[in-house]
């Protein structure tokens, strides 16, 4: 198939690690971690969209230690987000336009604010060397299946 035909929907990674906006930027960094992403779409309990997270937007907001950490939610780290979103049926030439628009490295892939897979600049390249893996199945989106607490000693006075 030739690149200039192909939709989101056959290039975007369809198992998607999320996040929702009440969790903490630590558990958000070992979900990213432990999945080997860099992206973590943020999503309310009926899995829609409210912003991308990435290890990028984690680093520059990082201050204190795992216990400030565990306190504060991702929500409060999106800002004005400007993610980029699309049908599964965009052709991929569109997705990457959305990509430069919005100025975001991730693109995610759903209809009417739901999250069905997310699109990088890796899996764009696939495409364009051939190696696209064609979709096929459902997607599977996950949200973090384990909750950390910071475990810390008792303060001394």
């Amino acid at each position: 198939m030739s690149v200039e035909a192909m939709t989101a929907d056959q290039v975007m990674s369809r198992l998607v690690v999320t996040v929702e906006p009440d969790e903490s930027p630590l558990m958000a960094w070992e979900l990213m971690r432990r999945a080997s992403v860099h992206h973590l779409p943020v999503v309310d309990s009926s899995c829609r969209l409210v912003g991308v997270l990435s290890r990028e937007d984690l680093a520059a907001h990082w201050s204190g230690g795992p216990a400030e950490q565990s306190r504060i939610p991702v929500a409060r780290l999106l800002g004005e987000c400007s993610c980029a979103q699309v049908s599964p049926d965009t052709p991929i030439s569109q997705v990457a336009a959305a990509m430069l628009d919005s100025g975001t490295v991730a693109c995610v892939v759903g209809p009417d604010g739901m999250v069905t897979g997310l699109i990088t600049p890796t899996d764009l390249v696939r495409a364009l060397a051939g190696r696209a893996t064609p979709g096929q199945g459902s997607a599977d989106v996950r949200g973090g299946m384990f909750h950390l607490e910071p475990v810390l000693p008792p303060r001394t006075p």
